[in-house]
């Protein structure tokens, strides 16, 4: 009798619709089916959208929305993320596949459906290998400048829809040259519908909902009427196109044929030279699509007291990758756009996104047939609006005052993005976040510090007034001691050894330590012998248990020349130190 649910919770360990599902019930599905329906309307402008910003047919967009979003409802751990494509990852699949074969061919897909392959199995070995702290590598700021600049480049191809004009280019002076050498060429026509739905889709997202709540409609029927304001859009630029002959009086691009039926089944190259020539791309969109996606369910999941689990997400992710990679799509993440939307709708299990993929089923089988008239310019003026929100220079002024190194990490992100391309920039993000935590901890803060009178505390001595002994120095590092900074621990300590010569004890403070390596180790053997040789004792105060367990392992103790103090209070005590 008790076995099954033991068995439903070890299978919710790696399949957590074991988990909620088995609390479901019909409040939920209403919830849930209410939160597909809006998600679906909004979804399905963006898919198409989407796709063209990643050089492929538009249908690849419907395609890379269905079975993502099922296979995550049941590997994912996040209650209302929905999985599908994004801006960024759009333009990331753009850049590394679209040299590779000309747009539209079936090798252009091909690599396309192996670049989410391969993103989907380096995000499911992260998951298994309990590996996704890796991703913290990559700093906050640098990914809030990445992701800036992507928007910038986002909107600038998209501008080449916009005025009708066959403009191209992967970083900014490309686009910015490639569309004034066309300027005259805009199509008129097209910059009417493109600026028209352009302003329109702005004024939806800033006046439509106050305007309906003036005029007495409820604020959940509000929301959905804003959120569909993009089909608005398709639907009266596609009318007006087919009904005036837009396309072939005029020359307005359209999307032109859709194929009518659900994703058909693909398979990914298994080339190695095709792999070899995606990998890296595949990795970094893995990256860079995990911290986007990790990063709202986390937050959407406090709002609700909610928890998810990073290293189950990396397997969710990677499942909706290698799901799509099957069915004609490309690589696909949790976007913060429609996941924000499916939670403000009220979704309360990843139910709601299954839902929303059969809505997506149904869209695929019956309204393809319509949407060929669709204006790529209304399409591009949907990518605009949507990435444009993206766009955050206030990470500058608050890194400038926060952090210099920071803002100097975010600065070279956004300028090598704009410049030499999203690959370049998102690797150079990587390569400054970690080089600038090296460069922090291997020149760790130190302080010499004495008590504070009348108490037992100790602080430092350019910050406090405090109570000093010159037969004593205690210098307390406020760092974990590891290989890149134990060289300059030794000097130094013998920098301050050599300017005091009545100096008898040396403590070495180590609250904020919390690991020792062996180099740290090797070097506070060094220190302890040239100490010893100038007649000066070392000793250690305040340090951690599981650090002091670690040292007991070695020598270290047995030649230390001094002592290891419970606390510096202890140690200033039995040390003698004189008040001065």
């Amino acid at each position: 009798m008790h076995s099954s649910p033991a068995l439903l919770d070890r299978l919710a360990r790696f399949m957590p619709v074991f988990d909620w599902g088995r609390r479901y019930d019909r409040d939920a599905f209403g919830n849930d089916l209410v939160a597909a329906v809006i998600v679906t309307i909004m979804l399905i402008p963006q898919s198409l959208a989407y796709a063209l910003l990643a050089g492929l047919p538009a249908e690849t967009g419907i395609y890379a929305s269905i079975a993502p979003i099922l296979l995550y409802a049941l590997f994912g751990t996040s209650r209302v993320l929905a999985v599908g494509p994004v801006a960024v990852v759009s333009l990331m699949t753009a850049a590394a596949i679209g040299n590779l074969a000309e747009p539209g061919s079936p090798e252009l897909l091909t690599a396309a459906v192996t670049l989410a392959f391969l993103s989907g199995l380096f995000l499911i070995l992260l998951g298994v290998l309990r590996l996704g702290f890796l991703a913290n590598f990559l700093s906050h700021p640098v990914v809030a400048g990445f992701i800036t600049a992507s928007g910038i480049l986002i909107a600038m191809s998209q501008l080449r829809h916009i005025l009708g004009i066959p403009a191209g280019g992967d970083t900014l002076p490309e686009l910015v040259v490639s569309l004034y050498a066309h300027l005259g060429e805009i199509n008129p026509v097209t910059l009417v519908i493109g600026m028209g739905a352009t302003i329109f889709l702005f004024w939806v997202r800033k006046g439509l909902m106050p305007l309906l709540l003036s005029l007495g409609l409820k604020p959940r029927l509000a929301g959905v009427l804003t959120k569909a304001g993009p089909v608005a859009a398709v639907v009266v630029t596609t009318f007006a196109t087919w009904a005036l002959g837009l396309s072939e009086n005029f020359g307005v691009r359209v999307v032109g044929e859709v194929p009518q039926g659900l994703p058909p089944l693909t398979l990914p190259s298994f080339s190695p030279d095709l792999w070899g020539t995606l990998i890296g791309s595949a990795v970094l969109i893995s990256i860079i699509g995990f911290v986007e996606s990790v990063s709202v369910a986390q937050t959407l999941a406090a709002r609700r007291r909610q928890r998810i689990v990073p290293d189950q997400e990396l397997i969710g992710l990677g499942a909706a990758n290698i799901g799509a990679a099957f069915t004609g799509g490309y690589p696909v993440t949790g976007g913060f756009a429609r996941s924000v939307v499916n939670f403000d709708a009220g979704a309360e299990t990843p139910a709601a996104g299954a839902y929303t993929a059969v809505g997506l089923m149904l869209a695929a089988l019956m309204l393809t047939p319509l949407i060929y008239h669709l204006p790529q310019a209304t399409l591009a003026a949907t990518i605009i609006v949507a990435v444009l929100s993206l766009v955050d220079f206030s990470i500058l002024r608050k890194t400038w005052t926060y952090s210099r190194a920071d803002f100097a990490a975010v600065s070279a992100t956004i300028v090598l993005t704009l410049g030499l391309g999203v690959e370049v920039g998102v690797t150079a993000g990587v390569a400054l976040s970690i080089l600038i935590h090296l460069f922090k901890s291997s020149r760790p803060h130190m302080a010499v510090v004495g008590r504070v009178p009348g108490t037992e505390h100790f602080r430092n001595v350019n910050r406090h007034s405090v109570e000093t002994d010159h037969t004593v120095l205690t210098l307390r590092v406020d760092e974990s001691l590891y290989f890149a900074n134990a060289r300059y621990l030794e000097d130094k300590i013998t920098d301050m050894v050599a300017a005091r010569p009545g100096l008898k004890h040396v403590v070495l403070m180590c609250p904020a330590v919390n690991e020792i390596d062996m180099s740290a180790l090797e070097s506070l053997e060094a220190i302890n012998e040239r100490l010893s040789a100038l007649g000066v004792r070392f000793h250690l105060s305040e340090v951690k248990g599981p650090v002091m367990d670690r040292l007991r392992t070695s020598d270290f103790l047995t030649h230390l020349s001094g002592k290891v103090f419970l606390s510096q209070h202890q140690a200033a005590l039995e040390l003698a130190a004189k008040p001065s």
